[in-house]
């Protein structure tokens, strides 16, 4: 499955260069979609399958770094690439992802080998017809539901801000500088805050997360409140505070989902993790976009923070106790 993933998402921008026309653009794109989301999930649980549960906060936090790195330096400069280079370089890059389908066989030796070894080793009580009774409509609907809604609400804001930043901000530069910050600050956040998840457990930086989520919103959309003079520090310190959110965000939502089921479950949870963070991604674009083109975009940054403060109180419950 990551192989095929890798193959989704990496072989369709080689093929952007054939045509322009938007019905070839989409089909690529589909493609691309399907790879991401099979990367995402299937990725996600070859992490969780590959560590102890004690050590899930800091392995997330290494993927996520790795996922985030390129963001840091891609989306700031693609669009100056794309510029002042060529598209073509753009899809090149977009292409890399099949440099990795070498590591696929690799990591399925490694799963294969930990699965026998747990396989001889004793029974902790759980037969697989337990695990198998574990209803998938009450994971849905209880333990996963809130860590989704946790991640819906900041990636929200991130979707937004990652899809309006051009149009928000009155100089290219600063586009580029509040981008840059964002992607920087979720990296080095979603990288930082698993091994300290797994020494203090995920609550206690839930709603400190949530509610800087809220205050970077809110700075940002006084920051662009004036469409030809976008204020410089607000907008800058704005989307670093959402940046750090919607990393730290990440990996706990992830890590409070895995600890909600059995290890035979990782896949489902992963899947409803990434549901999550696709749904407020989507909606945060298309919401704030149409706010925006009726009311500007202030009160459609403020709407996002209003919908990022609703979360809060299932940033306040206590955390779920891990399966077996």
């Amino acid at each position: 499955m990551l192989a095929a993933g890798l193959i989704f998402l990496g072989v369709p921008p080689l093929l952007f260069l054939v045509s322009d026309q938007l019905g070839w653009i989409l089909l690529l794109s589909a493609f691309r979609g399907i790879g991401f989301g099979i990367l995402t999930v299937a990725g996600s649980t070859v992490v969780a399958n590959l560590v102890p549960r004690a050590q899930h906060g800091a392995a997330i936090g290494a993927y996520g770094a790795a996922i985030a790195v390129p963001q840091v330096i891609l989306i700031p400069a693609g669009p100056w690439l794309a510029d002042s280079v060529g598209l073509w370089v753009v899809f090149a890059l977009g292409s890399l992802p099949i440099l990795g389908i070498s590591a696929a066989p690799r990591l399925a030796r490694i799963l294969k080998e930990q699965a026998a070894a747990r396989a001889i080793q004793p029974s902790t009580g759980a037969s697989p017809l337990d695990v198998e009774n574990r209803s998938l409509r009450r994971l849905l609907f209880g333990s996963l539901l809130r860590p989704m809604i946790l991640l819906s609400g900041v990636t929200l804001a991130t979707g937004a801000l990652i899809t309006f930043a051009p149009q928000m901000s009155s100089t290219v530069a600063l586009t580029t500088g509040g981008l840059a910050l964002l992607t920087l600050s979720a990296a080095v956040t979603r990288w930082a805050v698993g091994g300290l998840a797994d020494r203090h457990g995920a609550k206690p930086f839930l709603w400190p997360l949530v509610l800087l989520s809220v205050i970077g919103l809110i700075l940002t959309a006084i920051a662009v409140e004036n469409p030809e003079g976008t204020r410089v520090s607000l907008f800058l310190i704005g989307m670093t505070f959402v940046g750090v959110a919607y990393g730290g965000l990440q990996n706990l939502t992830l890590l409070l989902s895995l600890a909600a089921v059995r290890r035979e479950q990782y896949g489902t949870a992963s899947a409803v993790w990434n549901i999550g963070f696709d749904l407020g991604t989507a909606v945060g674009s298309v919401l704030i976009g149409t706010l925006a083109a009726a009311f500007s975009f202030p009160p459609a940054l403020l709407v996002a923070a209003a919908i990022s403060l609703v979360t809060l109180p299932l940033a306040l419950l206590g955390g779920p106790r891990a399966s077996s």
